[in-house]
This record gives structure tokens, sequence and C-alpha cells, in this order.
């Protein structure tokens, strides 16, 4: 089983962010974290469940939380995910009974997407006692600035706009689902053996994805691709891809820049425009006609991930082959 990279942070007393573009384990008690990523740690018994014959409750920010949450913690635990099906991250505000629900849960899964971010101190402030897993722990992100074309994908040790998309890359899911795993166990001692059989099974079936991605994609004739939102970077990190963003930090391009990408598109021949369903898909449709391509929606976030996963790597082989 890999080593334990997995971190219960104390909650972050963040001033409120803009929810849109891409900017930016130990329990803990009613002590906020303070600004940056030291932890502040108290009494585990202070977050953990008060009748652990019910299911943990735990919140999460995206649908592919949930799925990961529910695969280790089975039905051990309750899950709710404040992000609806096919509603845009860039434009989500929480419900008043979301804000409920995560007053009277156990934990909340982190994963630092911008519109998490931008509500957390809200999140803080309804439930100051809850434990938190930060899925972000020990792994190392990459600067959004450096997803532009021709530059490396290498993370960076403190990056300024770290790329949120940890969950598109089947060998981070792995480290995500330990940390899961670790913090469920933290929480609930009695469900420890239901939990290491389910994450066992969990890991089997990333390991497997992960293999048939890599063998589908080993011999593709064309590695770039174009994508409007750099949602796939980490995907094209762990299978020798290269993505070719249009939007690059949550900004698009200059008149010049997209001269630039559409003459990189048409050099590579690249005839599909990436763009995910959330998102207006105008802009993506003018680059497409200006290359002579189309559109294919990919989403990013979609509940059934690992059935997800297995149509997107079936899509990029199709395309770039």
């Amino acid at each position: 089983m890999p080593k334990s990279h997995w971190k219960l942070n104390a909650l972050v007393a963040l001033g409120v962010m803009s929810a849109t573009g891409c900017n930016s384990s130990q329990l803990t008690g009613s002590t906020p974290e303070p600004a940056g990523n030291g932890a502040v740690v108290t009494d585990p018994a202070a977050t953990a469940a008060a009748n652990q014959d019910d299911p943990l409750t735990v919140v999460v920010s995206i649908p592919p939380q949930k799925y990961f949450v529910e695969r280790v913690g089975g039905d051990r635990v309750e899950v709710s995910v404040l992000l609806p099906p096919g509603s845009s991250p860039a434009t989500f505000e929480p419900r008043p009974d979301q804000l409920q629900s995560i007053s009277r849960a156990d934990a909340y899964v982190r994963i630092r997407v911008p519109f998490e971010n931008a509500i957390w101190e809200r999140i803080h402030s309804v439930n100051p006692e809850m434990a938190v897993v930060d899925l972000t722990e020990d792994i190392d992100r990459v600067d959004m600035a450096t997803r532009k074309p021709g530059s490396s994908s290498a993370a960076t040790d403190t990056p300024r706009n770290p790329d949120p998309h940890i969950w598109l890359s089947p060998p981070l899911v792995q480290e995500q689902a330990q940390t899961i795993y670790e913090a469920l166990v933290t929480l609930d001692p009695a469900g420890e053996t239901t939990y290491a059989d389910n994450l066992e099974q969990f890991q089997a079936d990333i390991a497997q994805l992960d293999q048939t991605i890599e063998d589908s994609l080993a011999n593709v004739e064309s590695p770039t691709f174009m994508v409007f939102h750099p949602a796939w970077g980490y995907f094209a990190d762990a299978y020798g891809l290269e993505m070719l963003p249009i939007e690059v930090g949550g900004n698009e391009p200059s008149a010049a820049e997209l001269s630039q990408l559409i003459q990189k598109a048409q050099a590579e021949e690249i005839e599909v425009v990436f763009a995910q369903p959330q998102f207006n898909t105008e802009d993506a449709e003018t680059i497409a006609r200006d290359i002579g391509g189309e559109v294919i929606l990919l989403d990013p976030i979609a509940e059934d991930w690992l059935s997800n996963m297995q149509q997107v790597a079936t899509t990029f082989e199709q395309v770039l082959d």
C-alpha cells in the first residue's frame, strides 16, 4: 500500500476569491488554519462521528470526489456534493440547504477548485468543528502558467496558480484514494476492514484503467491535442501527450496569441477542439471553424469517474490516431 499522503487540515479562513477561471491527515477542531498551507492539529476525538452506528456524513465539492469517497467508504458513508450535475463551476453559489448540510457534516473533502476556494470562509463559518480532508496534500500541482505550448509541465515548488484538476490523472487518483482511506479509518476505526477491502478493489480498478489508457495511447500518431479550458494537463502528463490550451490561467488569448494557436493547430494537423459541456462552447466552435475542425465535448466532472475516464481514453485514441 502506498505511503501515507494524507492530512486532515484545519479550516482556512480565506477571503473570497473569484469563482471564475482556475486561480486558485490529522483531525482538526475549531482553530482555523493560518493563511498558507500550515496545519493546526487538535485532539482527533473532537471531530470523530458522534454515533458510529450511523454513516459518516461527508461533503465534497465536485461529483468525481463523491465517487471516490463512496468507493472507499461504501455504505459506511453518506456523501453529498456541492456542485449539481450540469452546473458550471465558474458561476456556482451554494444554496442555503447545502450550507445546512455542511453544518451537520462530519467531514469535508477538499480539492481546492476555484469555486470551493471562493466560498471557503462560509464553509468554515457554518461548521468550524468539521474535519477537513485535503486531497491535494503531498501532490505536486503544476502552475497553470506552464500549461501552454512548448513549456514543461514539471511541477513547481510554490505554484502561484496551481492547476486543480488532479482527479483527471489515474495515478494521482490512487494517491487520493489512499488519503480518503486513512481519513475514514481515523474518523471511524470500526470500519477499517471494510475500508481496506474497498480501497483494495478501487486501487485495482484504477490500476487496470491506467494500464488500459497507457496501452491505447502509447503509439498515437499525433500526441498534441487542443482544448478550450485546460482541464486535461495532468492526464496529458501521465500518458505522454501535449495539451494545447486556448484558455490559460482562466484568461482567453489575445488576438496575436490566438493567431499563433491556430497556426500551431494547423501545423500539427489538429482537427478537434475539446470543450466541456458546463461552459459556453461558442468560442471553441469559432476556433474549430478556423482550423477546419469540430468541437467534441469531454466532461471532466462526471460523477461516474471510472466509466467516464474509459470513455475519455477511447475518445482521445480515436481523435489522436
